[in-house]
């Protein structure tokens, strides 16, 4: 799992990195303002409307081909494949249809501070971009598919000529029309499917038609799969209060929050959801065999990963949030006032990392046991907990208050999940993982003191960005350093395979000579 989780992580810092090419470019010449507001709305209102089915889709999909696969071979796992496309492209038009004709009442109940040319923008973007769910609901179940099968590379990709094409139509609207925009987001997304489908091609999958809704296969995979799409479309509902909270708090408010997620989003993709989308495959295969040791030790490994990788990012995101945002986002449109709304919500948004990181894991095991019911109870608790403090928290703290209030409910989701899953399926070795977090924990605090002591030192000599990104170097080096003493298993078995392997190169350098 190490091996092809470092191999996932150099893909996505990568692919993350074109991607924040993209949120620079809109900044650059949109910044934190109506335009951007409007045409973030116009991609957030398909997601959120199709998210919940391609999420719960995506997500029963991978054990139950899993079990068929197992239990009647890759042929019956093929048609059940075809069947899914089919039915998700008849949902997606029902989808577009129903978008279309109540364009206008949707944007208001996603952004209903928005008035005038805001809200008729935003109408006509969203009219263009509905017609990106029929590629997303086909991509969902085509990463699945290339996972089984091995190909973690490839559905890592994606983003690739996503973004570049959405970069490309950003600075072509800024010359031309406005409304290339949303021409470009459309073509972006089927670029993906694109890319996807010579190596869905490659596997021996043939694409045939299949329309069955009362396939077998599919009411199971509706039985799993509808507590994750409740689940998901809570966590909607959600992200809908913040973004009308924020559309109502200042202009702009919406970007700034757009902007800050990014960056958090950063370090969850990089870590995070490569972690989780290789372990996934692998324990659906053990619950589906009956082996739960192997389980629980691969869970506990990525409980351990995500903590060695995401609590030192935490601490660097809370101490460096003003200089990061300033040296990402801080030129052209992107003037003072939108630096400290993004700074700020940023800030806050740091503070639930471990909450958002754990979360996935944790409810990735369950849903490897079928069992979704669980994730979706606690989801549902923790949203309420968030809506809640979204609406006493936006009225003292602003933008920043809806940060907070995300990040406390993500922890206290994590907290609910650590406990269900240990009574599910019994000790997994929180202890070891206790104990090597406590020493994650002093290492990153070491860290930021460096690292914010290093900033402050040359902030006067070299300036702003040279200092903050040789105070990134100068934190994480002294960070391994600690931690390489410290008597870490993960760290431990990734030196021990390091070595391995150069002693391997070495050998085979040897020979040739």
């Amino acid at each position: 799992m190490k091996k092809t989780a470092l191999l996932l992580m150099i893909i996505t810092v990568v692919s993350k990195i074109v991607g924040f090419g993209r949120e620079i470019t809109l900044s650059y010449f949109y910044g934190a303002s109506n335009i951007s507001d409007a045409f973030l709305i116009s991609l957030t209102i398909p997601s959120v409307i199709f998210s919940f089915i391609g999420t719960g889709i995506s997500t029963g999909y991978i054990p139950l081909y899993s079990k068929i696969e197992e239990k009647y071979g890759e042929k019956e796992g093929e048609r059940y494949t075809n069947n899914l496309v089919n039915i998700l492209l008849v949902i997606g038009t029902g989808i577009v249809i129903f978008g279309l004709l109540f364009t206008k009442p949707l944007v208001k109940v996603f952004a209903s501070g928005f008035e005038g040319e805001t809200l008729e923008l935003a109408v006509r973007f969203t009219r263009i971009g509905l017609v990106g769910i029929y590629f997303t609901g086909i991509i969902n179940v085509y990463s699945g598919y290339l996972r089984i099968k091995g190909n973690y590379a490839v559905p890592a990709c994606v983003g690739f000529p996503m973004n570049c094409i959405l970069i490309l139509f950003m600075v072509l609207s800024s010359k031309t029309n406005i409304m290339v925009l949303a021409v470009g987001s459309v073509i972006a997304t089927a670029s993906q499917l694109v890319l996807l489908v010579p190596f869905i091609r490659k596997t021996g999958y043939r694409y045939q038609f299949v329309f069955d809704p009362k396939d077998e296969y599919i009411r199971k995979m509706i039985y799993v799969a509808l507590p994750v799409m409740l689940g998901v479309s809570v966590d909607q509902i959600n992200v809908l209060v913040d973004k009308t909270l924020a559309s109502g708090i200042a202009v702009g408010g919406i970007s700034a929050l757009n902007y800050a997620n990014k960056l958090n989003g950063f370090v969850q993709g990089m870590f995070v959801t490569t972690i989780s989308t290789v372990m996934y495959p692998m324990i659906s295969k053990m619950a589906a065999q009956g082996n739960f040791k192997g389980l629980k030790s691969s869970v506990s490994e990525a409980i351990n990963l995500i903590n060695l990788l995401v609590v030192p990012v935490t601490f660097g995101a809370m101490i460096f949030a003003e200089p990061v945002v300033r040296l990402l986002f801080g030129r052209g449109a992107f003037d003072l006032e939108a630096i400290s709304m993004t700074s700020g919500a940023l800030f806050y948004y740091s503070i639930g990392m471990m909450g958002f990181g754990l979360r996935e894991i944790l409810s990735r095991a369950f849903y490897s046991m079928q069992d979704t019911m669980t994730p979706m109870k606690n989801s549902v608790l923790a949203v309420s907990m968030n809506i809640v403090l979204n609406l006493i928290l936006s009225r003292f703290m602003g933008i920043k208050g809806l940060a907070l209030a995300t990040s406390i409910s993500a922890l206290f989701c994590t907290a609910l999940l650590l406990i269900s899953l240990r009574k599910k399926i019994g000790p997994f070795g929180m202890k070891d993982t206790v104990t090597s977090f406590g020493k994650i924990l002093i290492a990153s605090i070491g860290m930021g003191i460096a690292a914010y002591a290093s900033y402050n030192f040359l902030l006067s000599r070299i300036g702003a960005n040279l200092s903050l990104i040789i105070s990134i170097f100068i934190g994480a080096f002294f960070y391994f350093a600690v931690i390489y003493f410290m008597k870490i298993k993960e760290v431990d078995e990734l030196i021990i395979a390091a070595k391995k392997k150069l002693n391997l190169l070495k050998n085979i350098q040897e020979e040739d000579v």
